[in-house]
């Protein structure tokens, strides 16, 4: 897989992960609908330093492992394809059938720091972001490129997809907000998200580095 590839085949992967609802979603929704768009755009900052610190303990870990040991990392690349397929699997057998944003009324606490670290914790504390950075992003570093680096540009851009994505969130908090209500519409993207994990995960695992 060419650098040029290996870019074209995250942003696929990532945009899909980034639009399908999930934690930080319904936090970015909960605190724009109840908190305003100020808050909601700090948390948002935060899940993506979160992210950033998650894609960089991966990339830098690849690195290490491939340095280190060539077998280490085979057993980690067949790991990170075996998780992606299960992933997919579970999406295409069982999507869901709503997503519920639980915007509540609760009175915001702290400033834009607090509402910050709030996004920011959300993330580190999530021990399922830090699996799934761990396994999916060494994936999609190319043969001859420095893992460190490389898989640290591929955590930027998912870092700067998710933020898109978060502003689109807070600007049309009400009608995305009720899309995402929708039984279709959630499991569609379930179904879609399932799917390209899958093959991603089939194409993994075939794959000689």
């Amino acid at each position: 897989m060419t650098p040029f590839q290996a870019l074209i085949a995250f942003g696929i992967a990532a945009g899909l992960l980034t639009i399908t609802p999930g934690l930080d979603t319904a936090l970015i929704l909960r605190t724009a609908a109840a908190e305003g768009w100020r808050r909601a755009a700090a948390v948002s900052v935060g899940i993506g330093l979160g992210c950033l610190v998650w894609g960089a303990a991966a990339a830098f870990g690849a690195g290490a492992l491939l340095v280190a040991s060539h077998a280490a990392y085979t057993i980690l690349k067949w790991a990170g394809a075996a998780y992606l397929v299960w992933l997919g699997v579970n999406l295409l057998r069982k999507p869901r059938e709503r997503f519920d944003a639980g915007a509540g009324e609760a009175p915001p606490s702290g400033g834009l720091g607090a509402a910050l670290a709030k996004g920011l914790w959300n993330n580190l504390l999530n021990p399922k972001v830090g699996v799934f950075y761990v396994s999916f992003l060494p994936q999609f570093i190319p043969t001859g490129a420095n893992p460190a680096a490389f898989g640290l540009l591929l955590a930027a851009i998912h870092v700067v997809m998710g933020l898109a994505w978060a502003g689109g969130l807070i600007l049309a908090t009400a009608p995305i907000a009720k899309a995402l209500r929708k039984p279709g519409v959630v499991r569609w993207l379930d179904r879609v998200t399932g799917g390209v994990f899958v093959a991603f995960g089939v194409r993994i695992a075939l794959e000689r580095r």
